[in-house]
């Protein structure tokens, strides 16, 4: 569904958004051109990354898409160069409800994005995650209120290589753009092979427009646009 990757390489997010300027001043629009990112990245790598995200009040988008998700991999992090990624969270486009999501990129493959639930209720919240197994290295799976929703899934030299990102995104659609939407993220966690899971160490993301605002050890809450 969507043209350009909605995950990027978690050490390029932390340069950028540690670097990022003030909010413009212009009303109409708000966030960076084309893509912003706002949540935090992980200080190290792990073998998964889970949250119970919930969207506070429904998003309103009025060119391109908003997400909130938890994700590994990104672009130019696979083989080679590639683009690999896995990731799952909340999405939605201009005139539609939100939507319960999970995208992959395989590398010199075009993105796939998979609808697992829509008109999703606003309030409620969803836990979920994407995990490395733990007996198959480089094999991984996404999860849902508990249950696995994907098989196995095969990436590239992943294993041990990636930090975790868990954030908001607001893509403009190619046009000057303030979409607006209010996630919480709750129980942030990473895990390592071993199978224990602890809050991640992070880097928070930040982009004009758009506040990581009451921040614990497991969450904190997005807010941003018009």
């Amino acid at each position: 569904m969507y043209r350009t990757p909605l995950l990027v390489a978690a050490a390029t997010l932390a340069t950028a958004f540690a670097l990022a300027a003030p909010s413009r001043g212009d009303a109409a629009t708000c966030g960076d051109s084309g893509y912003s990112y706002a949540g935090i990245t992980s200080l190290s790598t792990s073998s998964g990354v889970s949250a119970a995200i919930t969207s506070l009040t429904a998003p309103t988008v009025s060119s391109g898409h908003v997400a909130a998700w938890v994700g590994v991999g990104g672009a130019g992090l696979g083989p080679n160069g590639t683009n690999e990624w896995l990731q799952v969270g909340i999405s939605a486009l201009p005139g539609q409800t939100s939507s319960l999501y999970y995208e992959l990129a395989l590398p010199n493959v075009a993105p796939k994005y998979v609808t697992l639930s829509a008109n999703l209720t606003i309030g409620r919240s969803y836990k979920i995650a994407v995990l490395e197994s733990a007996t198959r290295p480089g094999w991984w799976r996404v999860w849902v209120n508990g249950s696995p929703v994907t098989k196995p899934i095969h990436l590239l030299d992943s294993h041990n290589a990636w930090r975790p990102v868990a954030t908001t995104e607001s893509w403009d659609g190619g046009v000057p753009a303030c979409n607006a939407f209010s996630y919480r993220f709750a129980n942030v966690n990473v895990t390592a092979t071993s199978g224990a899971w602890v809050p991640m160490h992070a880097l928070v993301l930040k982009a004009p427009g758009y506040a990581v605002s009451d921040r614990t050890a497991g969450g904190f809450d997005v807010f941003g646009g018009v």
